[in-house]
């Protein structure tokens, strides 16, 4: 079987790396070609289109940054919808509109193609080391078909529903993450404000209630003083958007949700959109005069 793998980028570079290494043969294409190249010199092909990559492989994963991305590249000119042959499977693993996941599978299907939207979760160390979580809406028959390959990108798999309920159960994951980061960032600066080490706090509550994945990945970081993206503001924001936009649409309020996008929406002003989204705490950290980081 021969996979095509459109968007590798922060994410979809090492998940494409970690279907290589499994025995795979890849068809890689992106608009930025320095990745590309990489998985090139790595024993990929080189797609030219979208529609290109479609021709030449059986499934097709996408692993893009919203939406309009990913309507473009399966739906748009040279999309892979022109090139996917019946019985193909296209897998998008984006975070997107989960509407936006129904509107390509109709259209898939009228195609005779089969779709499932798989988003994941675990940013960047998960996807290098292929332990990500992803939460897959679709039929199960066409999962089961496409179970081996996601698994050599992460460890859980879960069904969540018909096509659409992989991205709600994202838009449920990120609330979760974003709202725990904030409340890590206003805990670890009221402890550096009243002046208590901010690392002790970490170490002393982590095994406790409190402890989470999302403590024990973000602190040290935040200690560290590292902001390096390994999910970015801008795509955090755009999350919580597709959350708001979809408690819109079912009629819910959300508001601890609205309040952590504001605070993001602060720091991208602020120019922080492409630093990591524990850069959350430099929010309170800017209305303490304070900083939260190691002792020297």
């Amino acid at each position: 079987m021969k996979i095509g793998f459109i968007g590798v980028g922060i994410m979809g570079k090492p998940m494409a790396k970690n279907l290589m290494k499994a025995g795979y043969r890849l068809v890689v294409y992106d608009i930025n070609k320095e990745p590309v190249k990489e998985l090139v010199t790595l024993g990929a092909e080189e797609g030219y289109s979208p529609k290109d990559v479609a021709e030449r492989t059986d499934v097709i994963i996408t692993m893009l940054p919203d939406s309009p991305q990913v309507k473009e590249v399966i739906l748009g000119k040279d999309g892979v919808l022109e090139g996917a042959k019946k019985g193909s499977v296209i897998i998008d693993m984006s975070s997107i509109n989960p509407a936006v996941s129904k509107e390509i599978a109709k259209k898939a299907e009228e195609k005779g193609i089969e779709f499932l939207d798989a988003p994941v979760s675990g940013g960047e160390p998960k996807a290098i080391d292929g332990t990500l979580s992803i939460m897959v809406g679709g039929k199960k028959e066409v999962l089961d078909r496409c179970y081996d390959i996601l698994s050599k990108m992460g460890t859980s798999i879960t069904l969540c529903g018909d096509v659409g309920s992989g991205n709600i159960t994202k838009l449920a994951n990120q609330i979760i993450v974003a709202l725990n980061i904030a409340a890590m960032s206003e805990a670890l600066v009221l402890a550096t404000k009243a002046g208590v080490d901010p690392e002790v706090v970490y170490k002393a509550i982590r095994g406790g209630l409190a402890g989470s994945v999302v403590l024990d990945a973000k602190a040290p970081k935040i200690l560290a003083r590292d902001f390096n993206p390994g999910f970015k503001i801008d795509l955090h924001i755009k999350d919580l958007n597709n959350a708001m936009a979809t408690a819109q649409e079912v009629g819910i309020p959300l508001f601890l949700t609205s309040q952590v996008m504001g605070i993001l929406q602060s720091l991208k002003i602020d120019g922080k959109g492409l630093s990591d989204h524990s850069a959350i705490i430099q929010f309170y950290e800017k209305l303490a005069q304070i900083e939260v980081k190691k002792k020297d």
